[in-house]
């Protein structure tokens, strides 16, 4: 029932229009709603003996007394309504003319399970199945009866938290999924101790993401299965000497390939001696790799390029070029493996002019991407570039363009190509001159997705060169620059005003000299990267002091940032707990100010990554903390990450799931 397409015809089955966007309602979630209505305790409003006739009409008769009577009908007819399993949200709706909920919202006609609750979240009313009869549970005040719960958890004593600990290893021992995510969650948990983190691998792969001592990656690496030992190759910061143990004692030819693949990838340092070893592997695609090793020595790349095997000369060939003697050249140049001939082909011509009986030669046409990098990167004899710039393809003209060696002249006619791809293309060159890079016709869309040119990033440290492109007409240009570490004050000043907020932007990610009236304006509209997803608000000249004066602006952006200024207050923090929009309360629930109430209360919040937030706090009440650890593996898997479970706790979890697999 959990599709959206499932869920459609589940409503319209039951009688129920859908008003409005699908969105997250700011009332009690669903899981904690069915929490009220399911307690022994809860008295019925209302209640239809299962074996009546009439069951179905019944229970719909009492439950729209009730909701008119408790308000959960309002003056539309609106109100939102949660079906079991169907969704994992409540979803807004009207009653339609010929409306069935008891017949239609439960596994079957007459057993009915489902929540309704007024759209202001402060009355709620379920239906359920019991035995022998349908129960209808009414219950008013909710958000009383949450700020209750909550402060009646926040007042837990010592003795309390002491009780709550020991239940979590009372009573029958937990599912195997639930164990598995305390192991996930404890080998993020940098509260657990290093020496307990070697036994969390066997249940979780994150265990490889954290540091592990010399020992415990020693015998990860050496660990009988194949799995382990990928893993630990795989995420973990291996020294050379461990790279040489794992992958020359590895029997299997598979695996000793796998293994020299994610070395090469890693550029991993590996001993001189192994490196020779691996070149002389039986194994082709062992040596194929050993190719692309970082510290392979000049002279054992040159005998790989003259392997026996066409796939492993394939990639020799490019490590090894520089060092080769002509006749070894020469021997590349004419290789009986097609690969051989045209890599080679290449290397070659990035010094020797590619004349036009080369570059037409079917080896180089037949694959589009070895006729784009002739293009971009070979030296081509002055008639074939010239060819190319007047009558070539579109798209090979666009390859020229990013020529390095392409003569001035053929690149000035390219800056008046009628194609706009070639121009854009050609406003980005190196060589040109600010003033020959404004005559350039080019179309920029600010709102595309970009990255720094290499030229630029290569001339970072040169101050002059940053002065002349801050001032640059192309947009990706100045881009480039203000991702520079650090630049003169006069370039800051002059990008952090600039046009483009992209600029302003990669300023704010990049530069550690971006000015804080600047850092304090991108704030207000960008949330922050994956790769950068601290800034701008984490950068170092980001205000500090001075931000209590936003603790009642109406943007959410600007009140959050009142919890960063030193003088504010734990009351600060509780009130913005409170706060209508879920972007303060997230920021609230991060604060380590945030009482234990606080943080209970936002544990049931209407949004996720707030509830997330919550169960990470070190604040959070240990009897609501033990009860996430027992319940559902994404709960549990959170709740490990706390980082304020004592250590000894976190040793007797380990005890118990490493019991497990010794059992």
């Amino acid at each position: 029932m959990g599709g959206t397409d499932e869920l459609v015809e589940l409503l319209g089955r039951a009688g129920l229009e859908a008003v409005g966007e699908r969105r997250v309602e700011e009332v009690l979630p669903p899981p904690f709603a069915w929490r009220h209505v399911a307690r022994w305790e809860a008295e019925p409003a209302g209640a239809v003996g299962s074996d009546r006739a009439d069951a179905v009409a019944e229970i719909n008769a009492q439950w729209f007394r009730l909701a008119s009577e408790t308000g959960i009908l309002g003056e539309d007819g609106v109100f939102l309504v949660h079906a079991g399993c169907a969704s994992r949200r409540w979803i807004r709706v009207r009653l339609a003319a010929d409306w069935d909920l008891a017949g239609v919202l439960g596994e079957r006609p007459g057993q009915p399970e489902f929540l309704t609750m007024a759209p202001d979240g402060d009355t709620l009313l379920g239906v359920t199945t019991e035995e022998c009869a349908v129960r209808l549970v009414a219950v008013d005040r909710i958000r009383e009866r949450q700020e209750e719960a909550a402060q009646l958890a926040g007042r837990e004593t010592a003795e309390d938290r002491a009780a709550a600990w020991e239940s979590l290893f009372q009573g029958p021992r937990p599912p195997e999924k639930v164990i598995d995510a305390w192991a996930s969650g404890l080998s993020l948990n940098a509260a657990t101790p290093k020496e307990l983190r070697s036994e969390l691998v066997d249940r979780s792969s994150y265990a490889m993401y954290t540091a592990l001592s010399t020992e415990a990656l020693d015998a990860a690496l050496a660990h009988p299965d194949w799995e382990r030992r990928m893993r630990a190759a795989e995420h973990q910061n291996i020294t050379p000497e461990q790279w040489d143990r794992v992958i020359l004692a590895e029997q299997d030819e598979r695996q000793r390939w796998l293994l020299t693949m994610i070395a090469a990838e890693r550029w991993a340092e590996l001993d001189e001696g192994t490196c020779r070893r691996l070149a002389a592997d039986p194994s082709p695609r062992v040596r194929s790799e050993t190719a692309r090793l970082k510290t392979l020595p000049p002279e054992v790349s040159v005998a790989l390029a003259a392997d026996p095997d066409g796939g492993v000369r394939a990639v020799a060939c490019l490590a090894a070029w520089p060092h080769l003697d002509a006749a070894a050249q020469e021997a590349l140049l004419a290789d009986p493996h097609g690969t051989v001939r045209v890599r080679a082909r290449l290397l070659h011509h990035r010094q020797h002019p590619m004349p036009r009986a080369v570059f037409e030669a079917q080896e180089i046409q037949e694959v589009q991407d070895i006729r784009r990098q002739a293009l971009e990167t070979c030296r081509l004899e002055r008639g074939l570039a010239e060819h190319l710039a007047r009558h070539g393809e579109s798209d090979e003209r666009r390859s020229l363009a990013l020529n390095p060696r392409l003569d001035p002249d053929l690149v000035a006619l390219l800056a008046e190509d009628p194609d706009p791809g070639v121009r854009y293309v050609v406003a980005q060159r190196a060589d040109l001159t600010e003033e020959q890079r404004a005559r350039i016709d080019f179309e920029f869309d600010p709102s595309q997705h970009s990255w720094a040119l290499d030229w630029v990033v290569a001339l970072h440290e040169d101050e002059d060169t940053m002065r002349r492109l801050a001032a640059s007409c192309h947009p990706l240009i100045r881009r480039s620059v203000a991702r520079a570490r650090r630049l003169p004050p006069d370039v800051v000043a002059r990008l952090a005003r600039d046009e483009d907020r992209v600029v302003q932007l990669f300023l704010a990610e990049s530069c550690d000299d971006a000015p804080a009236d600047m850092l304090l304006e991108v704030w207000q509209w960008w949330t922050g990267s994956l790769t950068s997803p601290d800034r701008p608000r984490g950068h170092p000249n980001f205000p500090r002091h001075g931000l209590l004066r936003y603790a009642d602006d109406p943007s959410p952006r600007m009140r959050q940032l009142a919890l960063d200024d030193p003088r504010s207050t734990p009351e600060l923090v509780e009130r913005l707990s409170r706060d209508p929009d879920e972007e303060v309360r997230y920021r609230a629930a991060t604060d380590p100010r945030l009482s234990a109430a606080g943080a209970a209360r936002l544990l049931e919040d209407p949004h996720e990554h707030i509830r997330h937030a919550a169960a990470l706090h070190p604040r959070l009440p240990v009897r609501l903390l033990v009860m996430l650890l027992r319940t559902g593996t994404g709960n549990a898997e959170t709740a490990a990450r706390n980082p304020a479970l004592p250590a000894e706790v976190v040793r007797r979890m380990v005890g118990v799931l490493t019991a497990g697999a010794a059992d």
